[in-house]
C-alpha cells in the first residue's frame, strides 16, 4: 500500500506522449501528475484564459493571434504560477511537437539544433514545434538573437518562461515578435482547489487519502501562492499521513495538522488574518516597537510575514508609528518608513522581509516621542468643543477687490523682514492666545526642539 502515495497509479495516455513513458509518467511526482491537460483544467489566471483570448487561440493550435499576430509567447510570473504548465497545454494543440530547453544548459547551438529539426518536422510531417524555454532571461544578446529566425518565419512556436521583468532581461526584437503575458500569484482559494482535486483525482491521490481543515490551510499558507510547493507539500504530507497508519486499516487515510507539520518540519502558525490573532498580533507589534524593543518586534514582524500577512499592511503600520510614537524624536523615521511601504510595494516579496526588517530596527531603537500626536490630538479636541473662533485680521485673504476695506491683511508683518525670521504678531484666534499644543519631549532631536519652541513662542507672542 506504501505504493498509493508514490504516483504509482499511470497517467491517462495525453494523446502526445509515447505509451512507451507510462511507466515513467506513473512515478511522476505529484506535481507533473496534476499537470493540467487543458486550459479549462487551469486553476487562476483568468485574466488571460478568456473566451477567445490569445492564450486559448494559441493552445486551440490557430495559426495566428488575431491578423497577422505573433504565434509565440513570452510567459512572464513568478514560480509555481503555471508558466510551464501553458507551454504543456499549447503544446498538446493539433499536429504540434513539444521540445523543452532550459535557459542554464543550452546554448546557440541546442537552439540551431531545435530549429533544424522544426525546419525538419514541418516539412517532411506538418507538425509544429512548441519550444519551450524555461528562464529565458538567463541566455545573453547572441543567445536570444539566435532564437529570432524561428521565431520570426514561424518555424517554431517559441514559449519562454521568465521570472524576471522580460522588458530588461529580453532583447526587443524578440519582445516585439511575442505576445508577452503576465501571470498572477495564485490566490489562496487557487491553491487550496488545487489541493482538493489532487486529493480526489485518479492521477493525483486517488480519494485514498482526506485532508483536514486544519492540514488544508497549513499547506496552503506554505505554498504561498507556488502551486508546485503546494501538490509537492501535500504529497509529502500524504507519505507521513499513511506510514503512521497501519497495514490493513480501511482507506481513505486522514492527512491531518500533525502529519503535515511532521512532513515539512514547519509549525503551523495559529494566526488568523481575520481574526483575533491578526489583531493581537499586530497590537503587540506595534507595542513592541513603541517600548523600544527591537528584538521582540522582529519576532512579530516574522510572524506576521511567516502567517502569509499583506506586507504592505505591515508597511502601512510603520509609518503610522514612526509618526505616532517616534514623532520629531527621530524625524528620519517618517522618512525611513515611508521609503520601506514604497520599496515593499516596489520590490515584493521574499526580498521586502529585509526592508520592513530595516524600517522596524529603525522605529524600534530610535528616540520616542508623542507629542506631536497628542498636539493634533488637543488642537482637534477644541476644534470640536468650538474653540477658536475667528481669524487675526492680520491673517486674513486681502488679494481680492474690496478686502482692504474690511480690515484684511491690515498690519500683517512679513516674517522674512524680521531679525531671524520670527515676527512679533498674533496668529491664533483671540480665545486661545496663549494655548500650547505642541510640547516638546527631551528625547532625542526634541531636546534641542524644545530649546527652540520655548524661544520662538516667547519672540512670537512678546513674553
Amino acid at each position: 500500500m506504501n505504493d498509493l502515495f508514490s504516483g504509482a497509479h499511470p497517467e491517462p495516455d495525453s494523446g502526445n506522449e509515447d505509451a512507451s513513458t507510462g511507466g515513467a509518467r506513473a512515478r511522476s511526482p505529484l506535481a507533473v501528475r496534476m499537470r493540467p491537460r487543458s486550459l479549462d483544467d487551469v486553476v487562476g489566471q483568468e485574466h488571460l484564459l478568456g473566451p477567445g483570448s490569445p492564450l486559448r487561440s494559441l493552445a486551440a493550435g490557430s495559426s495566428d493571434v488575431g491578423p497577422a499576430g505573433p504565434t509565440s509567447a513570452i510567459l512572464w510570473g513568478p514560480p509555481g504560477t503555471g508558466k510551464t504548465t501553458l507551454a504543456h497545454v499549447i503544446s498538446r494543440g493539433p499536429g504540434r511537437k513539444f521540445v523543452e530547453l532550459s535557459a542554464i544548459t543550452a546554448g546557440v547551438k541546442d537552439v540551431r539544433r531545435v530549429m533544424e529539426d522544426a525546419l525538419t518536422e514541418r516539412d517532411l510531417y506538418g507538425r509544429t514545434t512548441v519550444l519551450f524555454l524555461d528562464e529565458i532571461h538567463r541566455f545573453n544578446k547572441a543567445q536570444q538573437d539566435a532564437l529570432l529566425p524561428g521565431v520570426e518565419n514561424r518555424w517554431v512556436v517559441l514559449i519562454a518562461a521568465t521570472t524576471e521583468n522580460p522588458s530588461f532581461s529580453v532583447v526587443s526584437p524578440l519582445l516585439s515578435r511575442s505576445l508577452l503575458l503576465t501571470l498572477k500569484p495564485l490566490t489562496a482559494e487557487n491553491i487550496a482547489a488545487l489541493l482538493q482535486r489532487a486529493v480526489v483525482e485518479e492521477r493525483g491521490l486517488g480519494s485514498r487519502v482526506s485532508l483536514s481543515d486544519e492540514a488544508l490551510e497549513h499547506l496552503v499558507r506554505l505554498a504561498a501562492g507556488d502551486a508546485r510547493r503546494g501538490l509537492t507539500a501535500l504529497e509529502a504530507a500524504a507519505g507521513v499521513a499513511y506510514s503512521a497508519v497501519p497495514d490493513g486499516d480501511t482507506l481513505p487515510v486522514e492527512i491531518t495538522l500533525e502529519h503535515a507539520e511532521k512532513a515539512l518540519d514547519v509549525a503551523a502558525l495559529r494566526y488568523d488574518k481575520a481574526g483575533d490573532q491578526h489583531y493581537d498580533v499586530t497590537s503587540a507589534f506595534i507595542k513592541s516597537l513603541r517600548g523600544s524593543d527591537v528584538d521582540a518586534a522582529l519576532h512579530y514582524l516574522a510572524k506576521m510575514l511567516e502567517a502569509g500577512e499583506d506586507p504592505r499592511f505591515i508597511a502601512r503600520r510603520l509609518v503610522i508609528s514612526a509618526a505616532e510614537d517616534v514623532g520629531m524624536a527621530d524625524p528620519t523615521a517618517l522618512q525611513t518608513a515611508v521609503a520601506a511601504a514604497q520599496a515593499v510595494q516596489l520590490i515584493g516579496m521574499p526580498e521586502g522581509r529585509i526592508i520592513l526588517a530595516q524600517a522596524v530596527v529603525h522605529l524600534a531603537t530610535a528616540p520616542k516621542s508623542n507629542a506631536a500626536y497628542m498636539g493634533i490630538n488637543a488642537a482637534i479636541a477644541d476644534v470640536r468643543n468650538g474653540r477658536g473662533q475667528g481669524i487675526p485680521h492680520a491673517l486674513r485673504d486681502a488679494h481680492y477687490p474690496g478686502a482692504s476695506q474690511l480690515g484684511h491683511g491690515k498690519g500683517y508683518i512679513y516674517s522674512h523682514d524680521e531679525p531671524h525670521g520670527v515676527a512679533r504678531q498674533q496668529y491664533a484666534p483671540d480665545d486661545l492666545v496663549g494655548r500650547n499644543y505642541y510640547d516638546p519631549t527631551a528625547n532625542g532631536a526634541e531636546r534641542e526642539l524644545q530649546v527652540r519652541v520655548e524661544k520662538l513662542r516667547s519672540i512670537i507672542r512678546d513674553q
